[in-house]
Parts: structure tokens; C-alpha cells; sequence
């Protein structure tokens, strides 16, 4: 795998952030508005194995439909209304497509985290299915970062798609993080802001790794974990921590 790190150290969130309905087309028009260059996304599989983009493993919270998304196909899927929760602006906006996605970032010369987010029991499926799906959608693109809170998934990935990069996300700290990341090749460890101080900064950096974190939406923070030598921010505040805030 190449372990080139093109990606600039600020990542939209969603797409969006706050200011736009999460994992959807026009969150990511948000982000362009503010100038960011990155955006970080979910995806899943509908019933009949598209990949498209949700965070929850329910519907309930960001659309009008409802129960697990990944039991639907998508040609039900695609009618619900993904924008109108958020607010009335964005009530048109519908569930998008992973190849959606990759169309705009060949728009916009956007970079692309995909988090892989499987439905339950889908793990492997998914992670194989989004690898091989990213490599087709992103060709002539830079590559897409994929990352994942799943193990089996990522690992899936790396079997179907080896040349993707990768990085392990991780909501607590592990002590065997080096064991981890060697055995699915990762590029970079993603992390819990909240999991990091310069000393952990400095381990992760010296055994070769990008560090990631996660969702950072206060400035200071911001500047103390760059000041550490992270690599990339995620946040929700693509307005007070834009794409030149490093």
C-alpha cells in the first residue's frame, strides 16, 4: 500500500458539520461553500448491496423512514427525505449514493474519508463491498481514506483492495494500537480527541503512523493537537475551524 499522506489537516465532518443535514449531497455543497477540501462520510449497504451514506444503523433519526436501513433496497430507500429533520431549508434532500459522493469530489477536487459503517452481521460484506466499490468510483481521484471502528471490515477491505489506504478508528485507548495497525497495514490511527496528549501524539508519529481525531470543535483544541503534530481534524465546526485554520 502507498503510504503517502495527501490529505490537508482539517476534514469536514459529514460533509457539513453542523450547518447541513449529515451524509448527504448538499452537506457536502456546504462544505465546499466553506472552502474545505476534505470531507469524512458513512456508508452502508442497502438489501440489495448499494453502497450509500448513513451514519445510524436506523433510519429513524435522519430521514423519514424508519428501522434498519441496511434491511431495505434501495430503490425504497432512495425515497425517504434525508434533509427535512434538520430543517425545512434542506427538506427535498435524499439519501445519496456512494457513487454520488465520488462524482462531486471529482467536481470539487475534494479528498475523501469514507468511515465504513456496517449494519449488523455485515461487517465483512460491507468492508469488501465499499473497498472494491471506492476503487472503481475514485479512479483519476486521489485515493479515498478508508477508516472503520470494525475490525472484520477493514480487514475485508484490505483483502479486496489492498492498494486503498486504511485507518483504524478507535473510541478508547488500546494498548496494542501498534499490533493493530500492522496487522491491516494502516496508513493512520483515528482517534477520540479526548484519547490524546503530545506524549501519545509522539509514540503513534515515531512508529510511523498518521494520527486522525475526532470530532474536535473547539479552536484552542484544535491548535493544541496541531501544535502536537496530528495530521487531520475532523469537525463539526467547518465555519470556525475552516480549511486554513492550520
Amino acid at each position: 500500500m502507498n503510504k503517502s499522506w495527501p490529505y490537508p489537516a482539517v476534514v469536514a465532518h459529514r460533509g457539513g458539520g453542523k450547518l447541513a443535514p449529515e451524509n448527504t449531497l448538499a452537506a457536502i455543497d456546504v462544505g465546499v461553500r466553506f472552502g474545505h477540501t476534505m470531507i469524512e462520510f458513512d456508508v452502508k449497504l442497502s438489501q440489495d448491496g448499494l453502497p450509500f451514506l448513513l451514519h445510524d444503523d436506523t433510519l429513524d433519526r435522519t430521514s423519514s423512514g424508519y428501522g434498519v436501513a441496511g434491511e431495505l433496497p434501495w430503490q425504497t430507500l432512495k425515497t425517504f427525505d434525508a434533509g427535512g429533520w434538520f430543517s425545512g431549508e434542506f427538506a427535498s434532500e435524499k439519501l445519496a449514493l456512494l457513487s454520488d459522493v465520488a462524482e462531486k469530489c471529482r467536481q470539487h477536487a475534494l479528498f475523501a474519508n469514507i468511515e465504513i459503517k456496517p449494519s449488523p452481521g455485515t461487517d465483512r460484506e460491507t468492508g469488501r463491498a465499499v473497498a472494491l466499490a471506492a476503487e472503481q468510483l475514485w479512479q483519476g481521484q486521489p485515493a479515498p481514506l478508508l477508516s472503520s471502528f470494525s475490525y472484520a471490515a477493514l480487514e475485508a477491505a484490505m483483502a479486496a483492495v489492498p492498494a486503498l489506504p486504511r485507518g483504524l478508528l478507535l473510541d478508547e485507548w488500546h494498548d496494542d494500537w501498534q499490533a493493530l495497525t500492522a496487522s491491516l497495514d494502516c496508513v493512520s490511527l483515528h482517534l477520540n480527541h479526548r484519547l490524546l496528549n503530545a506524549q501519545r501524539t509522539a509514540q503513534l508519529k515515531a512508529a510511523g503512523l498518521r494520527v486522525f481525531v475526532y470530532t474536535v470543535n473547539d479552536p484552542e483544541r484544535a491548535r493544541e493537537l496541531l501544535s502536537w503534530g496530528v495530521d487531520a481534524i475532523c469537525t463539526d465546526r467547518i465555519d470556525t475551524i475552516g480549511p486554513d485554520f492550520a
